[in-house]
């Protein structure tokens, strides 16, 4: 088996070997990967940290040997904790902006050391904030299929990074996440933190969002924004009208 690690800000997750496929993901700066299949630009992945599977560009990444990844998969790295950090890269004179979650991978001091490449974080390291803090910086950004930072982001990649940034690890999609955590029992004992999630017409849940309180959600649809929720789901005051229907309530 061959390895990578993403040596890049950001990069799209890609469903097929494609710049106009559809961005299912993003791997963030720091994060590795397990290397499928290989071809003239595109290479096959799947993720670390989620085990989610996908194509990225053969030219944004470096390789990285067994026994370093088996590190990295042993011990998580110290995270980015602002929504963006600047990371100087030393052999080119040139600064990464590295957007919340960037894993700090091989970091000594203030310096990541990624293949040959060196990167000098420039700003405060590890800064853990309260969820409801965490999740409250994502106000306003825009909904973005795919999408992990505080340029876009889906509602599943919202709830996984505002996750990870407490120290679980969530898988990528509402209705794997759906999988993790205990049942709460009804939304009147919802607490801040749980995880709300909601089917479509079909019954499939298609989207999830985090507990406020026993009445308000934070989630991102359209944009990550707070509402209202009941029994019967997520309450729109712009729309007026219910938007997402309740399914089940986890707690981690």
């Amino acid at each position: 088996m061959e390895y990578g690690i993403c040596n890049l800000a950001v990069i799209s997750l890609r469903a097929e070997p494609n710049e106009r496929s559809e961005q299912v993901s993003q791997v963030l700066f720091g994060e590795a990967f397990e290397i499928v299949e290989w071809t003239d630009n595109w290479v096959s992945i799947v993720t670390q940290i989620d085990n989610y599977k996908g194509w990225i560009g053969r030219l944004q990444f470096v390789t990285l040997g067994h026994m370093d990844y088996k590190r990295l998969k042993d011990t998580l790295p110290a995270l980015t904790h602002t929504a963006i950090t600047q990371a100087w890269k030393i052999i080119d004179n040139s600064v990464l902006y590295l957007p919340i979650g960037s894993s700090l991978s091989f970091l000594k001091g203030t310096t990541c050391h990624i293949g040959n490449e060196r990167f000098d974080i420039i700003g405060a390291i590890g800064k853990t904030e309260k969820i409801d803090v965490i999740a409250k910086s994502f106000i306003n950004t825009p909904y973005l299929w795919g999408g992990r930072t505080h340029f876009g982001i889906d509602c599943s990649g919202f709830t996984q990074a505002v996750y990870r940034m407490r120290g679980f690890t969530l898988q990528r999609d509402a209705s794997m996440q759906a999988t993790q955590g205990k049942p709460v029992k009804s939304i009147a004992e919802a607490k801040l933190g749980d995880l709300a999630f909601f089917n479509n017409a079909d019954d499939k849940i298609t989207h999830v969002g985090i507990m406020l309180n026993k009445e308000y959600i934070i989630h991102a649809s359209g944009r990550v924004k707070v509402d209202m929720i009941d029994e019967k789901g997520i309450y729109s005051e712009q729309l007026q009208r219910y938007t997402h229907t309740l399914n089940c309530i986890k707690r981690l």
